[in-house]
Formats: structure tokens, C-alpha cells, sequence
């Protein structure tokens, strides 16, 4: 396993939409490891493939503590049902660090994706694993969550970053 470089922005990089996964295998698996350790490095809850420059459709979580890991694994995530209800969430990202703002996404949402094993998961998500998968998903699709905020809100995180970089 290695801790990786997470992209920050203005990578365009990370505006690239991820390419769907053919088959989980070893050098997947590999990936997923690498990623998890370089979440856990960041510290972070959870990073999509393209936050380290790899344009594949996977993502890992955990939303555990230190002490109780629970590590999770999407290849080609996709969510089949969303609720109407929405849950205002102060969100964060690797790739924007020191940068935080309330972002409103469904409350409820239910997946299907493939796991570690590459097995097919269905499974419904509430609360923080629905919001974190929604910012995750969002990363597949070249969406950053400070897309979901006004223009003057995604320019002042932008310049706030490229001042931490510079410092």
C-alpha cells in the first residue's frame, strides 16, 4: 500500500468525468488500498479514484472512528432512488482543504454498486453515508461540492486554497 498524492483545486483533473470499472481484480483491489490509506493519511471520510489522478468509477469511506475502522469499497457506484426530502450538510474536501460550507443534498438514497469482492451490492443510505456518497459520486462526475454553491462562494475557495498552497 502507498499514501498518494490528493489533487487539489484548480487541478482540471479533477473536472474529468471517471470512466466505468470492466472487472474487480487484484490491481483494483491494490488501488482501493492505496486509496484507503491515503484517505486515512489525510485525514478524510472519504475519496473518489480521480482525487488521485486515477479517472476510474470507484470510491472508499469509512465513517467509523480510529478505533472502530469500517472501511467501504464502490466500484462503479449509482444511485437508483433519491428522496425529495433534502438534508443541509456542512460539507469538506481533500482536494479543497481548509475550506467548508452547507451544501443540500437527499436525505435518503438508495445504491447499487459492486464491493470489494466485486459482488453487487443494493443498500439504502440516510444521514452522513448518503451525504458522503452523494460528495463522492458528485467527484465521478467531475462535480466538486463547492459547485453546488454561488459563484463568489467557489471563487473565495479557490483563492483560499491557492494561498495555503503558496504559504
Amino acid at each position: 500500500m502507498a499514501i498518494r498524492e490528493i489533487l487539489v483545486v484548480p487541478n482540471p483533473v479533477l473536472k474529468q468525468v471517471s470512466q466505468p470499472v470492466e472487472r474487480v481484480d487484484d490491481e483494483l483491489r491494490a488501488l482501493m488500498d492505496d486509496m484507503l490509506e491515503t484517505m486515512y493519511d489525510a485525514p478524510g471520510i472519504g475519496l473518489a479514484a480521480i482525487q488521485i489522478g486515477v479517472p476510474k468509477r470507484v470510491i472508499v469511506m469509512d465513517l467509523g472512528t480510529a478505533e472502530d475502522r469500517q472501511p467501504r469499497y464502490f466500484v462503479n457506484p449509482e444511485i437508483l432512488w433519491a428522496s425529495d426530502d433534502t438534508l443541509p450538510y456542512e460539507e469538506g474536501c481533500l482536494s479543497i482543504p481548509e475550506y467548508f460550507d452547507e451544501v443540500d443534498r437527499p436525505s435518503r438514497v438508495k445504491l447499487r454498486y459492486l464491493n470489494y469482492q466485486g459482488e453487487q451490492v443494493e443498500e439504502d443510505a440516510d444521514g452522513l453515508f448518503a451525504v458522503c456518497i452523494q460528495h463522492e459520486m458528485d467527484h465521478l462526475e467531475g462535480v466538486l461540492f463547492i459547485d453546488h454553491l454561488s459563484r463568489l462562494k467557489r471563487e473565495q475557495a479557490v483563492k483560499k486554497v491557492k494561498k495555503l498552497r503558496a504559504a
